[in-house]
Order: structure tokens, then C-alpha cells, then sequence
């Protein structure tokens, strides 16, 4: 077999009811020049007989004990014989252009490092939900980074192969020393970890396509965790910033203490808890005044939304907080008329995503 210019990291665990479509998502893309790795971390469910169905020689199943998904994300790079890797998570889906746009992207902006597309949100059983999480598309800084997260999800970025090679650091808690890329010790925000890594440490070029060639997968009725466990995570990604960008985190801590703080607010309205909501927004404020002024209207929104919750009846609450957490109501006509479109880190909180 040829050296594939594209490998596809796909880590499996628990997601028999979706690894089967992802994988067709992946066998169908328009561009065929790659592997694609699916990575067994140590899933208990019947997930990879579901992929060992498929018979494709550019699949290549690997197995391995249980690491969490950026071990699994980790053992799928080492892996990764192309000179780009994209990454998908087993519940995600792409349109089938999408591989080609981006390698399209990369031969015509050369500068580019990490590209990354629109995402279109659907629900458990495939159906759009109506939303769109729109990034940021160029002149990314890494203060958009730390502070908006401008990649939106894992199933969206497809990563020049140096780029991760320049974030490589040594690591033997499995047994030999390896080369990781994601940071194990994160349960939550491994994405913003590595990103905000990258955009701090490397000359790697943030630039998105408008395209939704992603399709992020939402299941609503309950929240990956709390925010207070959330949070201490994001201290910890935080504090692992000063250490090696410390005039990055000198000059946009603040602000990405206080956007992820009015992140959390926003979370707990749909969670139910407004008057949790309304601490973190204060937290939030006290951090960051600036918000106000920079995102005039979302804060003004979020803190009304969070004084409604308490006081307004519960189907009328309801449909404000779809309306306000959703990108408040805001519509692209070039995408799709009257559909939603949110911020690539607004729509985080929307439902449960499956930890590995």
C-alpha cells in the first residue's frame, strides 16, 4: 500500500448505535487518498464489530486498553502515516467533500496549518436541529483561541502532520516512553488544550472553511458534567498556559477566564439551575468587565435569560433559553435561511458528548 496523503483518526468507545454511519461518512468521501484508523480503546460495547463489518483496505483497526480519548486521539496520530490527519469522533459525521475541500485548502493557502470547516448540528437520529456553529475564519489569534476555541469540535480541524510533530512531548505513563500530542490529563477541553497549544508554541496558521462539511452529533437530555468539574480543568489548562506561553496567558487570561465563566452561565440556564447560572455570570463579569463591550449583545442576552429563569413560567423559559443559547437567533442567509448560527464555542454545553 502507498504512503495515503490523509489519515482519519477515529477513536471508538460506546458508540455502537453511530460507528457504523460515521465509517460510511468516512468510506464515502470523494477523495480516496487515505487510512482511516479507528482506534478500540478498550470499548465494551459491540462497536467494533460493527466496524470489522466494513471491508475496506484503507481501514486499519488498532486495540488498545482503555486511555480515554485523547490517548486514543494520541495512539491514532503516532499511528498516522499521512502528511495530513484529520480527526473524527465515532458519533460525528462529514459530508462526502469534505476531505477534498480541505486538501483543496491546503494547495491554495500553503500557509495553513490547521483547517477547519462549519459545523451543522443533528441529533441522535441524523436530523439537522437547525443550528449551525460557525467559526471564525481567518486572522485567527491565539487570544481567539484561548478564549473562543475558533475549531468549534473534534470532528472538525484536519492537521498538517509537522503541526503536530512541533507539540510533541515524551510521555511513559503506559509503559514505554511515547510521543503525545494531547494532553492525558485532561477529561475535558483536551481540544482547547492542544489547540491553544498550538496556536502558542508554533507558527501554524488557524484558517476555516464556511462550508458545513461537518456534522456534530448533539444528545440532548442531559450535560457531560458539571460546570464546577469543568472548571477545574480549565484552571489546570490555565495554568499549564503561564508555564509555557506566560505572556500569552499575561494578556488574555483574564478574558478567557471570563468568556469560559458566561460559557458556564450559559450552561447551567439549560441545565435548569439560573440561580448557579447567575453566580458564575457574576464571576464571569468580575473577570472580564470588557465583555459587555466586546460582546454587547450576548452578555446582555445571557444575563436577561438568567433573570427570566427565575421568574418566568417554565415552556415560556424553555423557548428563550433555545433562542438565547443558540446564537441568539441570529440567522446567515448564505447558508441556510432562518437557520441558527452559533460561535464555534457556543454550543459546547448542548448536550452529552461520550467520554472514552
Amino acid at each position: 500500500m502507498t504512503t495515503p496523503h490523509v489519515s482519519v483518526v477515529m477513536p471508538i468507545y460506546g458508540a455502537e448505535k453511530w460507528v457504523g454511519a460515521a465509517v460510511e461518512s468516512v468510506l464515502a468521501q470523494t477523495f480516496e487518498d487515505f487510512e482511516l484508523l479507528l482506534v478500540n480503546d478498550g470499548t465494551k460495547d459491540r462497536s467494533i464489530e460493527v466496524c470489522e463489518r466494513f471491508d475496506d483496505p484503507r481501514i486499519r483497526i488498532i486495540n488498545q486498553e482503555n486511555r480515554g480519548l485523547p490517548g486514543a486521539r494520541n495512539t491514532g496520530i503516532r499511528e498516522a502515516k499521512g502528511e495530513l490527519i484529520a480527526l473524527i469522533d465515532a458519533d460525528d459525521l462529514w459530508t462526502p467533500d469534505k476531505l477534498q475541500r480541505h486538501v483543496d485548502h491546503f494547495a491554495q493557502r500553503s500557509h495553513v496549518g490547521v483547517s477547519y470547516s462549519a459545523s451543522r448540528l443533528i441529533d441522535e437520529n441524523d436530523e439537522p436541529i437547525g443550528i449551525v456553529q460557525m467559526p471564525k475564519l481567518r486572522d485567527v489569534t491565539v487570544r481567539d483561541v484561548i478564549c473562543r476555541n475558533p475549531i468549534g469540535n473534534g470532528s472538525a480541524p484536519v492537521i498538517k502532520r509537522w503541526v503536530f510533530d512541533a507539540i510533541a512531548f515524551d510521555d511513559d505513563r503506559h509503559g514505554p516512553t511515547e510521543s503525545h500530542y494531547f494532553d492525558e490529563d485532561f477529561r475535558y477541553a483536551e481540544d482547547v488544550e492542544c489547540w491553544t497549544r498550538i496556536a502558542g508554541t508554533t507558527d501554524a496558521v488557524f484558517e476555516g472553511l464556511a462550508e458545513e462539511l461537518t456534522l456534530y452529533r448533539v444528545i440532548s437530555g442531559s450535560l457531560s458534567s458539571g460546570t464546577d468539574a469543568h472548571y477545574e480543568h480549565w484552571l489546570k489548562h490555565y495554568a499549564k498556559v503561564k508555564a509555557y506561553a506566560p505572556d500569552v496567558a499575561a494578556e488574555h487570561g483574564e478574558a478567557a477566564r471570563g468568556y469560559q465563566m458566561r460559557f458556564y452561565a450559559r450552561r447551567d440556564l439549560q441545565a435548569g439551575s439560573p440561580v448557579t447560572g447567575l453566580r458564575w455570570f457574576a464571576k464571569a463579569f468580575r473577570a472580564h468587565p470588557k465583555m459587555l463591550v466586546e460582546e454587547t449583545k450576548k452578555t446582555v442576552l445571557t444575563f436577561a435569560a438568567l433573570i427570566a429563569g427565575l421568574v418566568l413560567p417554565q415552556k415560556i423559559f424553555d423557548r428563550l433559553v433555545e433562542k438565547v443559547l443558540l446564537g441568539g437567533g441570529a440567522s446567515n442567509p448564505e447558508l441556510n435561511a432562518g437557520t441558527n448560527v452559533a460561535g464555534a464555542g457556543d454550543v459546547e454545553g448542548l448536550g452529552q458528548r461520550r467520554a472514552a
